[in-house]
C-alpha cells in the first residue's frame, strides 16, 4: 500500500497536499480498502468554514457509510465534481483523481499535529 512522502496524514485516515494556503483532501488507501468499492460521495460544505476534524462530507460504500473530516480548519473552495459521475475514482486513484475537497487553510500551524508517512506508515502497524 502506498503513502506518498509529499501527504501529510490523519488518524481518521485523511490526506492533506498543501499548495501554499490551500490543499487538497481525500481519503487514504488504507480507508479506501477497508471501506470497499465506494459508491457515492457527499459534500455540501462548499463555501463554509469549518474547523480541524469538523464533519465535511460522508462516503458511501456498498456495506457503509462514513464521514469524512477535515484535516485542518478551512474553508472549502472546491468540491471534486467528477467524483459524482466516478466514486469509483476514490478507490483507483485516492491521491490523484480521487481527491474530495479544495480548502484555504485557516491556521496553518495545525499541519504539523498530522503525520508524515512514516508515522501514518507505524499507526496502521
Amino acid at each position: 500500500m502506498q503513502f506518498p512522502e509529499n501527504l501529510k496524514y490523519s488518524k481518521d485516515h485523511e490526506w492533506i497536499r498543501v499548495e501554499g494556503d490551500e490543499a487538497f483532501i481525500g481519503i487514504t488507501a488504507f480507508a479506501q480498502s477497508e471501506l470497499g468499492d465506494i459508491v457515492f460521495v457527499d459534500v455540501d460544505t462548499e463555501g463554509e468554514e469549518l474547523g480541524k476534524d469538523e464533519v465535511f462530507g460522508s462516503v458511501e460504500a456498498v456495506k457503509t457509510v462514513s464521514d469524512l473530516y477535515l484535516p485542518v480548519g478551512g474553508e472549502i473552495l472546491e468540491v471534486n465534481e467528477a467524483l459524482e459521475d466516478a466514486p469509483e475514482s476514490v478507490n483507483e486513484d485516492p491521491y490523484g483523481e480521487g481527491w474530495m475537497v479544495k480548502i484555504r487553510i485557516t491556521d496553518s500551524a495545525e499541519l504539523d499535529e498530522l503525520m508524515d508517512a512514516a508515522a501514518y506508515k507505524e499507526l496502521l502497524g
